[in-house]
């Protein structure tokens, strides 16, 4: 019985110790970022969207359930007949960059949720996850998935100087520590939701160079008009800091260009007060992959993102979070399938460009799809 005892002592002890060290390295390693200070905490107080040191949605929103009849998806089965990964490496574009430098409008998609914008001859760059995985370590975490041409390498040093990085929330597969050191040098301001300063500041970044904003916040910056819009979503680093900061999407309004974009979050009655408020716009990015029945409220499926750009009222639309990494079970394809589908039936323009493509945004944007994704 006393070895019993023992046995089972030295194992609380080691689980104990095990728990310290991840908490140590979570600490120590500048990946995982920081937290908000006690003063930007006590200014949240007064705020409708923070409620016992969290921000919240308007509506209840759940991160997880287990319900099987939650998601809002057509066929969700059909998914598992799919590859979840490409079975060979993504077509990309080689990258133009004296198209990107040009004073033409733009939007270059790197994948997933990361774009280069010109606007107003502004370069902007929007969750610039640009690491080959997206985790705080090195050895685990989600892989990207593989490219017809090595764009990504040396990718931020080929780049122009940029005026502002736009950061949507703190989740890793949208706010890169290795990308955001790399631009630090290059990158004139950076414009986040509330908390999130904390990361940046970490990492090196001057508070003078950083703006938080919170949801409706507005502000101009080099002739430009931008906005933080609200998102039914969450945020976190680790266990121990969700939603702990703030999420959103961006608006970004130039002479010739008014742009939205989503960032990561569920169907809501948000939409329609950003179309209200803000809209019509020109182009918007719409998050619509990563969807599964076990999260119908954090993501949205294709179908509602092509609502999502009506209630906004987008004159043109592009599907954004898919071509990049595998975070849920589904088709790696498949969003852009159903969304395009959808699209055909509600009379929506829709355009696809290759990763690394650039548009130009002062064209009349009626670029057919050239189903580059089935291979």
């Amino acid at each position: 019985m006393k070895k019993s005892k023992r046995v089972v002592m030295y194992l609380f002890c080691i689980f104990l110790l095990f728990c310290v060290g991840i908490i140590l390295f979570m600490n120590i390693d500048p990946a995982f970022g920081g937290n908000p200070t006690k003063e930007q905490k006590e200014m949240y107080q007064n705020l409708n969207n923070y409620v016992n040191g969290k921000f919240i949605y308007e509506y209840p929103t759940e991160l997880a359930t287990n319900s099987s009849d939650a998601s809002s998806t057509n066929e969700d089965s059909a998914s598992e007949a799919k590859a979840r990964n490409p079975t060979g490496p993504i077509p990309v574009s080689t990258i133009d960059w004296n198209k990107i430098k040009s004073e033409n409008d733009s939007l270059t998609w790197f994948g997933h949720s990361a774009f280069l914008l010109s606007i107003d001859n502004k370069k902007l760059l929007v969750d610039p996850m640009l690491s080959s995985i997206a985790s705080p370590v090195s050895f685990v975490g989600i892989k990207r998935y593989e490219y017809s041409e090595y764009i990504m390498l040396h990718l931020i040093d080929e780049m122009p100087l940029i005026d502002a990085v736009f950061i949507t929330h703190d989740h890793y597969d949208h706010l890169d520590y290795q990308s955001i050191v790399k631009l630090n040098s290059k990158t004139s301001h950076f414009f986040v939701p509330l908390g999130v300063s904390a990361h940046l500041v970490r990492w090196g970044i001057p508070k003078e160079r950083i703006t938080e904003l919170n949801w409706w916040e507005e502000t101009e910056y080099q002739g430009l008009t931008v906005a933080l819009t609200p998102a039914r979503h969450f945020s976190g680093r680790d266990p121990f800091n969700i939603n702990t900061t703030l999420w959103g999407g961006w608006i970004i309004l130039g002479n010739n260009t008014r742009l939205y974009s989503s960032g990561d979050g569920g169907y809501g009655p948000h939409f329609k007060e950003i179309g209200n408020q803000y809209g019509p716009f020109d182009i918007t990015l719409i998050e619509g992959g990563q969807y599964d029945r076990s999260w119908p409220d954090i993501h949205m499926v294709p179908e509602q993102s092509v609502q999502a750009n009506l209630d906004v009222n987008g004159k043109t639309m592009m599907l954004m979070h898919w071509g990049a990494f595998t975070l849920a079970n589904h088709g790696w394809n498949e969003p852009i399938e159903r969304a395009l589908e959808e699209a055909n039936e509600r009379e929506v323009n829709i355009i696809v460009p290759k990763i690394g493509e650039t548009v130009l945004l002062d064209s009349d944007l009626q670029i057919p799809p050239t189903s580059w994704w089935d291979f």
